[in-house]
């Protein structure tokens, strides 16, 4: 489904992403992993084009996004939930779900606020609450409930797990689960490995900004000098 072949990322001067390539096929949960500053965030930033990669290519169902704006690469179908949520945080909590809305599009699951709330129970008992009212685990659920009524074709999660309540994780990771029942794609950005281990079906760790290992779990177990050398503090 997306294909990131050899991107090169910078803020100004400083070379982020140096040659980054891997795979997210439809249907998987991927985690990108690696310790803050890695280059995590970037790697999102870049496949929805809030940073543009200098070189390379970043592919979705076989169609180039790197050039195009930010809001094509969203109605192309790629959700995007920031570390940093920006949720509106003086609308509500229907508000904010109604600003995500996008009409539905083929090989994604539908989703709607009744739907949501099913997953979120939290959410619909703070529907009419404003966004600045909300804990951060219910912040955290608003963006991504904002985020899927865009139903998209594949989801990017930055650093879900990041700032909230351990009893909140592990809502998140039933959630992710649900979200891949439901046949939607995702991939997300992470440092707890536990939290990555337990809803992903592979793990991508990167350092520097390029591609240290690409496999599953298993494999990752297999070589605990890879997890040592690049996921420990």
């Amino acid at each position: 489904m997306l294909n990131v072949n050899d991107i090169h990322s910078y803020y100004g001067k400083a070379h982020i992403l140096g040659g980054l390539s891997f795979d997210v096929p439809r249907g998987e949960v991927v985690a990108l992993l690696g310790r803050n500053g890695a280059g995590k965030s970037t790697t999102m930033k870049s496949v929805m084009q809030l940073v543009r990669p200098r070189q390379g290519s970043v592919s979705f169902q076989g169609q180039e996004l790197i050039g195009k704006p930010a809001f094509r690469v969203a109605k192309a179908g790629l959700g995007y939930v920031p570390e940093d949520r920006r949720i509106f945080t003086d609308l509500t909590v229907l508000e904010n779900l109604e600003v995500g809305r996008q009409p539905p599009r083929d090989g994604a699951p539908e989703w709607t606020m009744e739907q949501l709330f099913e997953i979120f129970p939290n959410l619909a008992e703070r529907r009419t609450n404003r966004g600045k009212h909300l804990s951060g685990g219910e912040q955290q659920m608003l963006t991504i409930g904002r985020t899927l009524m865009g139903n998209p074709l594949l989801l990017l999660l930055d650093e879900p797990s990041e700032g909230i309540a351990p009893v909140i994780v592990e809502e998140m990771a039933e959630t992710i689960l649900k979200l891949k029942s439901e046949g939607l794609t995702v991939m997300i950005s992470e440092q707890n490995l536990h939290f990555a281990r337990a809803v992903a079906d592979r793990a991508i760790i990167i350092e520097g900004g390029e591609k240290k290992f690409d496999g599953s779990f298993t494999e990752l177990e297999a070589h605990p000098e890879i997890r040592d050398a690049y996921l420990s503090v």
